[in-house]
């Protein structure tokens, strides 16, 4: 097969290294792509938000499926580009990314079929949102977020009236983030022990994938601002086959059963950022794709063909297929640039990979190839170290025993990444 991923990321590469190890493959490309993928694909400069430009391109170089590792392209429409060019693709058309698109869609979609979520209210006028602060109904603290895409920097937690006013007026009328925070959601805040749960479905089917938990927060103790993810782990100690198959039964399968009920059938993965309160699982947000970091940490633990689950859930047939997992436990570091998420610089070389030993993978994400070859940071976040292990606590150790061997200027890192698992894996947050 012929396989072309849309993005340039540290999840595009994993995509990309799983993939390639498919005896299915025989010609990888990746579009951009990165420093990394180009040691295992042809990157190919295309602009992945003009759809019609990447279509083309897949349609004249026979491409047998294209991945899209990106929430912009797919909230954007580029499956519905490339199935109106009869293209085989993997990811949910425009109308079905609306589940992360839009959190006041998927929130009403939730609220209509009784899929366990915090009870919120969206508004698009200031004037209507300040009187609801006023009302008895709000209780703090409360949670704001931009309804549509804003790369991570949507939600904010708010424990005040003061707070939730500046939060507010930031959005409805400075317009700190575009359109993306035209209308807003003020949300009940949920209490209880965070992670991510991801599931693959061809509209009708759905089989779940796996359990991860990130670090969103820019600094050790989950401190500093919001980034788009430090470093991950999978799986989690603390979710067990009871609770993955609760998980399961009252939020993944009910969520693409109501999705196929309203017209719009959810192809590709299904991640739900959860909840786990007093009351059992609750959604925070479903996302259209697989996570970054998370995606670094699941597929080194994936035994079966990812290329041929992708193309099964493309042609709808995953009915009775099964997914395979290695009993190893993966921990992941990102390494960022110095100022990230803020302000950073970028074009110092990167020293070191050569001398990580083999179970170390280093999926690239924010790093380029210079003319003469010099491999160069080009991001804020530049990579993520996985190693794997009999158990969380192991792989973590391991990751961090080699980490130092990967030298940049500015480089920077959490040093507390699964810290919270090894050190009691079954505690509440």
């Amino acid at each position: 097969m012929r396989v072309l991923i849309i993005g340039s990321g540290a999840r595009e590469h994993a995509l990309a290294w799983a993939v390639s190890r498919s005896p299915e493959v025989n010609a990888l490309y990746c579009a951009p792509g990165n420093g990394g993928t180009a040691a295992l694909a042809q990157n190919i400069p295309l602009q992945i938000l003009d759809f019609a430009q990447c279509a083309v391109w897949a349609a004249e170089h026979a491409i047998d499926l294209t991945i899209i590792g990106p929430d912009d392209p797919l909230g954007g429409g580029i499956v519905d580009a490339f199935q109106q060019r009869g293209l085989r693709v993997f990811g949910p058309t425009k109308a079905a990314a609306r589940i992360e698109s839009s959190k006041s869609w998927a929130k009403n979609l939730m609220q209509r079929y009784h899929i366990p979520t915090a009870q919120a209210s969206s508004f698009d006028d200031l004037d209507v949102a300040l009187r609801f602060l006023a009302s008895n109904e709000c209780r703090y603290p409360l949670v704001i977020k931009a309804d549509g895409l804003a790369a991570g920097k949507g939600v904010s937690i708010v424990a005040t009236r003061q707070e939730a006013e500046a939060a507010i007026t930031a959005l409805l009328v400075e317009r700190r983030l575009g359109a993306a925070g035209s209308t807003i959601l003020l949300e009940e805040f949920l209490e209880g022990r965070e992670v991510s749960f991801f599931a693959l479905s061809d509209g009708n089917t759905i089989l779940p994938l796996a359990a991860a938990c990130d670090y969103k927060r820019a600094l050790d103790g989950d401190r500093g601002l919001n980034t788009g993810g430090m470093g991950a782990y999978s799986p989690p100690g603390f979710v067990d086959a009871a609770l993955a198959e609760q998980i399961f039964r009252t939020i993944l399968r009910p969520t693409i059963t109501a999705m196929a009920q309203e017209s719009c059938p959810f192809v590709g993965v299904l991640y739900a950022g959860l909840m786990l309160t007093k009351d059992g699982p609750k959604v925070l947000e479903f996302n259209a794709r697989l996570g970054d970091p998370e995606t670094q940490v699941m597929l080194p633990r994936l035994q079966s063909d990812l290329l041929s689950l992708f193309t099964a859930a493309s042609e709808q047939r995953l009915a009775g297929m099964r997914i395979d997992w290695r009993p190893e436990a993966a921990c992941g570091v990102v390494l960022a640039s110095a100022g990230y998420p803020d302000q950073y610089q970028m074009g110092f070389p990167i020293r070191g990979l050569n001398q990580l030993p083999p179970d170390i993978l280093a999926f690239h994400a924010g790093t380029r190839l210079a003319e003469d070859g010099q491999l160069l940071t080009s991001g804020g976040r530049v990579m993520t170290l996985v190693a794997l292990g009999q158990n969380v606590a192991a792989a973590r150790k391991r990751v961090y025993e080699e980490i130092e061997r990967v030298q940049f200027q500015g480089r920077r890192y959490r040093q507390d990444i699964a810290a919270r698992e090894e050190a009691s894996p079954a505690a509440p947050e």
